[in-house]
C-alpha cells in the first residue's frame, strides 16, 4: 500500500509519558556506548527494569481502580506477541552470523543460548556457567549474552500480574476478615512490593558480596529493581513537588544516570546496593515528570528525536550487542576505536529501525476480525517454530558430527604418541581432529568425590577438596596442589594412579599457583595456599604434585613460581616427596578456534617455541636445592621441532588458550608414567 494513502498512525494514549520514552532512549544509549567504547556496565539495564515495572504497575492499577478485568491470559498473549517477533528475528540473524563468522567450537554454546533466549531462561544459563559479562574481549563473548536481562523481564512479566491479581482477590477478604476497611488496593500492593524490595535487596547485597558472577544474572537479586519501579508508580500521585524542585530533580537524576558508570566501579558490585544509584536517578526524572519549564530535563527527553529513539529502544538493545560481538570477531579487533564504534552503532540503529518498522509494529497493529486470542497465539507459535526448526536441525547435525568424530579408530588419533622417540604412530591425514567441537568445551580433567574419612578437612577454605581412593585402599597417597594447570595433568595422573592403586587428593583454586605467601598473589590465594600447606603437613601424604614454573603470554614467557621453594620446603623437611612439573605454554588466542578458522598447519596456530618457553628451564634453578624434590618436564610432548602446535597426532593439544585438553593429556599417559617413575625412583 502506498504510504501516502495509508491509514494515519494510531494516536498516543492520554496516559503516554513522553519523558519516560525519552528516558528509555537515554538508557539504551548508555548501554550501547558503554559496551562499545568503555567495556563497562552503565546502569542503563537497571533503568530498563525499573521502567518496565513502573509502566506495568500503572496499567494494572488503572484496570483495578476502574473495575476492568485483568484478563491475564489475554494480557500475556498480547505482551509476548509484541516481544517475541523482534527477538526471534535478532536470534536468527545471530545464528546466520555465527555460521559465517564464528569458529565451529563456539556453535554449541550459541545454539544452547538460542533456546534459552527464546524460552526466557538465558539469565539462569549464564548464571550456571558463571559468565563474565564485563570481559573486555567482546570478540570472545556470546552474541546472545545480552538476552539475560530480557529473560529476567519476561519472568517478571509473568510474575507481576499474578501479584496484581492476588492482591485484588485478597483485598476484600482482608477487609471483611480483619476489619481493614481503610486498606486500599494501592496500599496492599505497596506492602507486597515493599516486602519484595527489602528481601530482594538484602539478598542481592549478600550474594553480590559472596558470589557476584552468579548474582548478576540471578532473578531473585534483581526483583528489588522491579519492586522499586512498582513502588514509584504507586506513590507517584502523592509526590507533588513544586516546579523548581521538579526541575532540580530532573537534572540531578540525569547527572546521576550519566555519571554512574564513570564514577563507580560498578562492574564488580552490581546488582547490590550500588544499583540504587542509576535506579533512583531514573526515579527522580520520573517524579520530575512534565515540569512545564523550558529549563526542565523533560524538554530534552520529550523531544521528537528522543521519543523516536525510545520507540526503537527495544530493537536497538536487541541488535547492538550481536553487531558488536560479530563485528569484532570478523575483524579481529579487540576493542573498537571511535570510528569503528560509530560504524557499529550506526549499523545497530539501522537494524533497529528496520526491525521496529517492518516486524514489531506491523505485528503489533495486525488486525484479524475474529478469534483474536487465537490470532495472537498463532503469532507466538509461529515465532517459536521459526527459530526452533533451524536450531534443532543444526544441533542434530553437530551431534552426528560429534558421534562420527568419536567413533574413529584410536590409531588415527595418536596425539602425543606421535612425538614419542621411535614411535611408529602417525596421524591419518583424513582423520577428524579430536575431541570434536561439541565435546571440546567439557574436555576437562578432574575428580569429583568430596574428601571424607582420613582425607576430610574442617577448614572451610578447603571445601573444594576432592579424593579418588582405589578399592581396598591406596598404596600411596598423592595430594595435588595449585590451580587449573595442576588439574589439567589429572588427565594423565589420575589413570596412572588408578592403575597402580594410588590414592589422589586435590586441593585446587583457579588462578592460584602453589607457593609461599607472595604479594604477587591475591589475599584469597595466599590464604588458600597457607591452608593447603597446613593440610599436607597434618595429613602427611607420601607426595604432593605441583606445577613448578609459571608461563606468561608475553616475555618473559616462563619464570619461576614466586615463593615455590619456600612453599614446598616444609614438605621436604617433613619427609614428604614433592613432584614439580614444568608449566605448559599459554597464548593470547584460543588454539582450537585458530585451527577452525585457519587450519591446523597455519603459522598463526603454531607459535614458535622461543615465544612460549625459555631455555634453560626455570626448573634447573631448583635442582639439588631440596631433598625429595623431583622435577618433571613434559614440554617435548607439547612443543616439538621449534614450535608449539595446536594439533598433534590429530588431537587438539589445548582446549582454549592455556589449558591442555583432557584428551591430549590422556595420550601422554605412557610417557608421563615413564618420566614420573624415572624422576621419583618409584617402582
Amino acid at each position: 500500500m502506498d504510504q501516502r494513502t495509508a491509514s494515519p498512525a494510531k494516536p498516543r494514549k492520554d496516559t503516554f509519558r513522553p519523558e519516560v520514552q525519552g528516558l528509555r532512549a537515554l538508557a539504551v544509549l548508555m548501554v550501547v556506548a558503554y559496551h562499545v567504547w568503555l567495556g563497562r556496565v552503565s546502569g542503563g539495564v537497571d533503568i530498563f527494569l525499573l521502567i518496565s515495572a513502573f509502566l506495568l504497575t500503572l496499567s494494572f492499577v488503572r484496570k483495578a481502580e476502574s473495575g476492568r478485568p485483568f484478563a491475564l491470559p489475554a494480557h500475556w498473549l498480547h505482551l509476548f506477541k509484541r516481544l517475541l517477533p523482534a527477538a526471534v528475528v535478532v536470534i536468527l540473524g545471530v545464528l546466520a552470523g555465527t555460521w559465517l563468522i564464528l569458529p565451529q567450537g563456539r556453535w554449541p554454546e550459541i545454539l544452547d543460548q538460542a533456546w534459552a533466549s527464546l524460552l526466557y531462561g538465558q539469565n539462569w544459563l549464564l548464571a550456571d556457567t558463571a559468565v563474565d559479562y564485563y570481559a573486555q574481549d567482546h570478540a570472545g563473548a556470546s552474541p546472545l549474552q545480552h538476552f539475560w536481562s530480557l529473560s529476567i523481564q519476561g519472568q517478571v512479566f509473568i510474575l507481576w500480574p499474578l501479584v496484581f491479581a492476588a492482591a485484588a482477590g485478597l483485598l476484600p477478604l482482608l477487609r471483611r476478615a480483619r476489619g481493614l476497611t481503610a486498606l486500599t488496593y494501592r496500599g496492599l500492593l505497596a506492602i507486597a512490593f515493599g516486602a519484595v524490595f527489602a528481601v530482594s535487596l538484602a539478598y542481592s547485597v549478600e550474594q553480590t558480596a559472596t558470589n557476584q558472577a552468579y548474582a548478576y544474572f540471578d532473578t531473585r537479586a534483581r526483583l528489588w529493581e522491579f519492586a522499586l519501579g512498582s513502588l514509584l508508580a504507586l506513590a507517584l500521585p502523592y509526590l507533588k513537588p513544586g516546579r523548581r524542585l521538579r526541575v532540580l530533580l530532573g537534572w540531578a537524576g540525569l547527572a546521576g544516570m550519566l555519571s554512574c558508570g564513570l564514577l563507580l566501579t560498578v562492574d564488580r558490585s552490581f546488582p547490590g546496593y550500588v544499583a540504587l544509584w542509576p535506579t533512583l536517578s531514573a526515579a527522580a526524572i520520573i517524579v520530575a515528570g512534565q515540569t512545564g519549564s523550558r529549563f526542565g530535563v523533560d524538554r530534552l527527553l520529550s523531544s521528537r528525536p528522543a521519543v523516536a529513539l525510545g520507540d526503537n529502544s527495544y530493537a536497538l538493545y536487541l541488535w547492538h550487542w550481536p553487531v558488536l560481538v560479530l563485528a569484532l570477531a570478523a575483524t579481529g579487533v579487540e576493542a573498537p576505536n571511535l570510528v569503528q564504534g560509530l560504524a557499529i552503532v550506526a549499523a545497530s540503529v539501522l537494524l533497529a529501525v528496520l526491525t521496529t518498522r517492518f516486524v514489531e509494529k506491523p505485528l503489533r497493529n495486525w488486525h484479524w476480525p475474529k478469534l483474536r486470542a487465537w490470532r495472537t497465539a498463532v503469532v507466538i507459535a509461529a515465532c517459536g517454530a521459526l527459530l526452533a526448526g533451524p536450531v534443532a536441525v543444526w544441533q542434530t547435525f553437530l551431534t552426528a558430527e560429534e558421534a562420527a568424530t568419536a567413533a574413529q579408530p584410536k590409531e588415527l588419533t595418536p596425539g602425543a604418541a606421535a612425538l614419542a622417540a621411535g614411535s611408529d604412530a602417525a596421524p591419518a591425514p583424513a582423520a577428524r581432529i579430536i575431541p570434536g567441537p561439541t565435546a571440546l568445551d567439557n574436555d576437562w580433567a578432574g575428580i569429583q568425590t568430596p574428601c571424607a574419612g582420613a582425607n576430610a578437612t574442617a577448614d572451610p577454605i578447603l571445601e573444594g577438596c576432592r579424593q579418588e581412593i582405589p578399592e581396598g585402599g591406596g598404596t600411596k597417597r598423592i595430594v595435588v596442589l595449585g590451580d587449573s594447570h595442576s588439574q589439567q595433568y589429572l588427565g594423565a595422573l589420575a589413570p596412572i594412579a588408578a592403575a597402580r592403586g594410588w590414592e589422589l587428593v586435590t586441593l585446587l583454586m583457579p588462578a592460584c599457583r602453589f607457593g609461599a605467601e607472595s604479594d604477587t598473589r591475591t589475599a584469597e590465594c595466599n590464604a588458600y595456599n597457607t591452608a593447603s600447606s597446613a593440610y599436607v603437613l597434618e595429613h602427611q601424604p607420601d607426595a604432593v604434585f605441583t606445577v613448578a614454573s609459571l608461563t606468561h603470554e608475553e616475555a618473559p614467557f616462563e619464570t619461576e613460581v614466586p615463593g615455590y621453594l619456600d612453599g614446598v620446603r616444609p614438605f621436604s623437611e617433613a619427609g614428604i616427596e614433592v613432584l614439580g612439573i614444568r608449566d605448559n605454554p599459554r597464548f593470547t588466542f584460543n588454539m582450537p578456534e585458530c585451527v577452525q578458522r585457519h587450519g591446523a598447519d597455519a603459522p598463526e596456530c603454531n607459535p614458535p617455541l622461543a615465544e612460549s618457553l625459555v631455555e634453560p628451564s626455570p626448573l634447573e634453578n631448583y635442582r639439588g636445592k631440596l631433598d625429595g624434590l623431583h622435577l618433571m618436564d613434559m614440554s617435548d610432548f607439547i612443543c616439538a621441532r621449534g614450535v608449539c602446535p595446536a594439533v598433534v597426532g590429530n588431537v587438539y593439544v589445548y582446549k582454549d588458550d592455556n589449558h591442555l585438553s583432557r584428551t591430549y593429556a590422556e595420550t601422554m599417559i605412557p610417557m608421563f608414567e615413564q618420566r614420573l617413575l624415572a624422576a621419583t625412583g618409584w617402582s
